[in-house]
């Protein structure tokens, strides 16, 4: 991505940034190995972002006596690691709560298999210092910067809809968050759709303002997303049940140890600390294990629906079809309250 530009004390690694939510971009479809843990015959190929799956598990502990190998892939955004799921070169990976909707869109075979309920106020339409847009029917005739695709996306058209306004009231400016950030800084768009740690950076670094948050307008679902291949591989189903248990105890250990993951957090992506600790504290260590439920199924079918009638999904989504709850046992419901510091 284009990056030159952007201010060095202000450039957080894209990887992260895309991590949080899978911003599309065909500029971001490679992935490279990590390593291998554990061992044993059955291996899984896991699919990770940068600062994800593998660093909280390794610091949490958790990637220790595994009776399985895990080989780990290392992708820029959600959408190439569905599209690596669907090509069965992954069996299982962690993306946001939008590619998966764009991926069933696209009929690929993946499946829905895990998930978190996070708080949501990390998401939000932020304005520039001094901007004198107080709320988001302020943003009629404004132009707003999103990644297309993007959660972010879906919560600047549901943050529009509840104020009484369409993605049409707008001028959008699609860009990827590097780009955005560069415009952003400018003052050539007038609010951005972000999400965190993005939100936490530009708050604390340009001293950028909170227009509107995600919270009650979004789901704050984060998903894990399997391979339909490796869920009929009785081996590889039961490394990915462990796998998911070994997930839910990481990030109960996240909730517990917020400035122990801030610092590895920043370690492994470049992050101040003192943002990586805001965003824990706001949004990453606020996730809670839930179960793969109707009412998670049918808040994905809202985000599907939406972006059906907004013609950038071709066709209808049935997202009960690219679930499965064989996983859930013990979960609480996906509407469980996230938890907060």
């Amino acid at each position: 991505m284009r990056t030159a530009r952007i201010v060095p004390a202000l450039l957080l690694p894209f990887a992260l940034l895309i991590a949080a939510c899978g911003g599309t971009s065909s500029a971001d479809s490679s992935a490279a190995g990590s390593g291998t843990d554990g061992k044993g015959s059955v291996t899984l190929n896991v699919g990770d972002q940068k600062g994800g799956s593998e660093a909280v598990l390794r610091a949490a502990g958790e990637l220790d006596n595994l009776t399985y190998r895990i080989k780990w892939s290392t992708f820029t955004s959600g959408p190439p690691l569905l599209e690596a799921v669907n090509a069965k070169a992954v069996d299982i990976g962690g993306v946001g709560n939008t590619p998966p909707v764009f991926a069933a869109g696209s009929k690929s075979k993946i499946t829905v298999v895990g998930a978190q309920h996070g708080s949501s106020d990390g998401e939000a339409i932020v304005v520039p210092k001094g901007s004198k847009l107080t709320k988001a029917a302020d943003l009629k005739g404004r132009t707003v910067a999103v990644a297309q695709g993007s959660s972010a996306h879906f919560q600047l058209v549901a943050s529009l809809q509840a104020a009484g306004l369409s993605i049409s009231d707008v001028k959008v400016s699609y860009l990827q968050p590097a780009d955005a950030l560069a415009a952003f800084s400018a003052g050539k768009v007038d609010a951005w759709a972000i999400w965190d740690p993005y939100t936490s950076q530009v708050t604390q670094t340009l001293k950028a303002r909170k227009l509107t948050t995600g919270s009650g307008v979004v789901n704050g679902l984060s998903f894990q997303v399997a391979s339909p291949s490796a869920l009929a591989d009785k081996a590889k189903s039961a490394a990915i049940a462990d796998y998911l248990k070994r997930l839910s105890r990481a990030q109960n250990w996240v909730y517990k140890h917020p400035e122990a993951w801030a610092k590895v957090w920043a370690k492994e992506t470049g992050l101040p600390y003192e943002v990586a600790l805001a965003s824990v504290k706001q949004s990453n260590g606020t996730r809670v294990p839930v179960a793969v439920d109707d009412a998670a199924i049918a808040s994905e079918q809202k985000i599907a629906d939406t972006f059906e009638k907004l013609k950038l999904i071709p066709g209808h989504v049935d997202f009960k079809s690219y679930a499965d709850k064989r996983f859930d046992g013990g979960l609480p419901p996906s509407t469980t309250t996230p938890r907060k510091y």
